[in-house]
């Protein structure tokens, strides 16, 4: 029935090995919420909750009444669901891939590359970049998340050359003292002194750094034995990476990326060429362009505990902290070396003016969008977020009410906390909106939510905002 435009949606879940077991995820816990006959099995890993048409995770369309099953073959009927604008933008697809990560050992060191770079790895190694397309992503803490992001103001760097000896054996003399005289007033040269530190670590000969590696942990195993403080050799990180990924260079890479803690509500925008992986925390929200999917999408993973994440295609460079292909010399040569402290990685949600409840996360690329809408008892404080409950919040009992204004893009909406029932024009019936609910919203299609939950309500959407 192409006149039903807004519908609920079940979800496909990906069971990578870094993703927390059982109902430690946040992924499982919103699959039982959101269904109680759902099974969870406890050795299981729950790593990522996808919600779009992904052809890997094309999400299942809860109405019996509608004849397409899936999203993506739903989508590919309707295509005018998607906006005019963005149905011509994007070619008929739906531009972004909207999760859930529950993340419990460390992600890939990786980046993604820019359009130009993307294209020429496809046509030069299929096999390893799949898709010719950029891949910009965004993570939104759920629950306090820890991440590495980009590189660390030199002097930072600097200290740690001068304190882990390891370190600065694998770098070399020449290529250590070239990084320490190097100086503010000269950006172009940090950066090129950079360049030869990084990739001469990332290069560097397996047994010759693996001893190197072996000698730190050892000595900063000592070390903590004996009760002396190792946070100058960031070591309680170190041995952690170490224990997951033994032998492995990505774990020198801490010395060069700044470690990136959100809370949640905050964000990280991962764009082209920005190192980064995905550390420990527990679940985040994520965006990402989903323009060019291919088949082999694979999923990525954030640094805190709750998030979710939004991007488009799997072309990712890698170079550590993972089993799969890496390719340093590519990830070496694309890689931004600007050096900038971790504050200015945390990405900033704007309130909107015209509805307080709602927080857009707007990024610096037209393939994807997220908001985050809720309500509190106190007008003064939208958008606190309680120390010990995330998002604790209280509807104020004059609220019963809650319209999900219509913009001129498909979205996915999400229940992270609270129970409503929905109304919509283009639905064909009242909808049950509990924790982990999922829904689809066509373009220029608005809900009407009849608020039940007296603990107030936390949803995130996912659009395109051209």
């Amino acid at each position: 029935m192409a006149d039903i435009r807004v519908f609920p949606l079940s979800c496909a879940v990906q069971s990578y090995s870094w993703g927390k077991l059982g109902l430690q995820s946040e992924v499982a816990k919103l699959l039982v919420s959101s269904d109680p006959l759902v099974r969870i099995q406890p050795d299981q890993p729950y790593a990522e909750l996808w919600m779009g048409a992904h052809p890997r995770g094309d999400a299942v369309i809860r109405d019996n009444r509608i004849p397409q099953k899936t999203l993506g073959q739903w989508i590919a009927n309707n295509p005018a669901c998607l906006g005019a604008k963005v149905k011509d933008a994007f070619q008929g697809r739906l531009p972004f891939l909207f999760k859930v990560l529950s993340v419990n050992t460390a992600l890939s060191i990786q980046a993604h590359p820019n359009k130009e770079l993307a294209a020429k790895l496809h046509a030069q190694f299929p096999e390893h970049y799949p898709d010719a397309n950029h891949k910009p992503e965004m993570a939104v803490a759920l629950t306090p998340f820890e991440g590495l992001c980009g590189f660390r103001p030199v002097e930072e760097i600097v200290s740690f050359l001068q304190t882990v000896p390891e370190l600065r054996a694998l770098i070399g003399e020449v290529a250590a003292e070239q990084l320490e005289r190097s100086g503010s007033d000269d950006p172009r040269g940090v950066s090129a002194a950079l360049r030869v530190c990084f990739t001469r670590l990332m290069k560097s000969e397996k047994k010759f750094f693996v001893d190197q590696l072996n000698m730190l942990v050892k000595r900063i195993s000592q070390e903590a034995a004996e009760g002396k403080d190792t946070s100058g050799s960031n070591g309680d990180l170190l041995l952690r990476l170490h224990s997951q990924y033994p032998g492995d260079i990505g774990c020198f890479t801490i010395y060069f990326l700044n470690l990136v803690r959100l809370e949640p509500g905050e964000a990280m925008f991962l764009g082209a060429n920005e190192p980064h992986a995905y550390l420990h925390g527990g679940e985040h929200l994520g965006g990402l362009s989903s323009q060019g999917l291919s088949p082999a999408e694979g999923g990525r993973g954030v640094l805190h505990e709750t998030a979710w994440s939004a991007w488009r295609v799997d072309n990712t460079v890698r170079a550590g902290l993972t089993p799969k292909f890496i390719d340093v010399l590519t990830l070496c040569e694309m890689l931004n070396y600007t050096p900038a402290p971790s504050s200015s990685k945390i990405f900033p949600a704007t309130q909107s003016q015209l509805d307080p409840s709602v927080y857009l996360y707007d990024p610096p690329v037209p393939d994807f969008a997220i908001m985050r809408i809720e309500f509190s008892k106190e007008k003064e404080s939208w958008g606190r977020l309680e120390p010990r409950r995330p998002f604790a919040l209280q509807i104020p009992p004059a609220i019963k009410l809650y319209l999900v204004s219509a913009v001129d893009s498909a979205s996915i909406l999400l229940v992270i906390q609270g129970t409503a029932v929905g109304t919509s024009t283009a639905a064909a019936s009242e909808m049950t909106l509990r924790r982990g609910s999922v829904l689809f919203i066509s373009a220029n299609e608005s809900i009407s939510l009849h608020l039940s939950s007296p603990d107030g309500m936390l949803l995130f959407r996912a659009c395109c905002l051209l």
